[in-house]
């Protein structure tokens, strides 16, 4: 996450949607903010820790924990804002993701299919962390109940000119939107899938692709 008092808003970053790109960004806009150096101080506390003092939220931390951590009154009037992603792009972007960067994960398995049987197989024993992209998107984005608590929901599809909006209704000049984490030799997402995987996501991802209008 990415919380600007002075700027008012809140940026929920779920992972591989962009958000390493749009943070770097925004990010620079701390050093204008009086609160930044409190800030920092207690997530470095946070971290000497062990984070046991939740005095941090965490990058990829679901907008409820902001709502528990926040006072009511500050959290409702924020901006608050994310970033979401085709799940079947999304998927082929995990593999070549854990491929590059914790390959031991998935060294054992030949190509795509096999990976993504493997990371969606419900019998698999339970091992968090994988990467946070076998969770739904949604889950990122509302409280208890279901409700969305984001005001602006933008699309890696429509990087750009999302992020342009974004800026505008914090009431900044957008600075340059960084390329950050591009995949290298990526071809087109439905290119990795057959029938039978393009289903395993149409099911398992199903709150995602009704909930932002997601096709194969």
């Amino acid at each position: 996450m990415l919380l600007s008092i002075k700027y008012n808003f809140l940026f929920v970053h779920i992972a591989k949607t962009g958000g390493t790109s749009v943070r770097a960004a925004l990010a620079p806009l701390r050093w204008r903010d009086p609160m930044y150096i409190p800030q920092f101080i207690a997530s470095r506390l946070s971290h000497a820790t062990g984070h046991r003092i939740a005095s941090k939220l965490p990058r990829h931390a679901r907008i409820i924990a902001a709502k528990e951590m926040l006072p009511q009154e500050f959290f409702d009037k924020l901006f608050k804002f994310a970033f979401v992603r085709n799940p079947w792009d999304l998927q082929v972007s995990s593999w070549h993701h854990l491929k590059r960067e914790r390959p031991h994960l998935v060294e054992h398995l030949p190509d795509f299919k096999s990976f993504l049987r493997w990371k969606l197989d419900p019998d698999r024993s339970y091992q968090y962390h994988i990467d946070t992209s076998i969770e739904r998107q949604t889950d990122y984005l509302k409280d208890l109940d279901g409700t969305i608590l984001v005001d602006f929901i933008g699309k890696y599809e429509n990087l750009l000119a999302d992020y342009e909006e974004v800026c505008r209704r914090i009431g900044i000049k957008p600075p340059p939107l960084p390329h950050k984490r591009q995949a290298k030799n990526r071809k087109n997402y439905r290119d990795y899938y057959d029938d039978t995987t393009a289903e395993l996501i149409s099911v398992f991802f199903r709150s995602d692709i009704e909930a932002f209008n997601y096709t194969f």
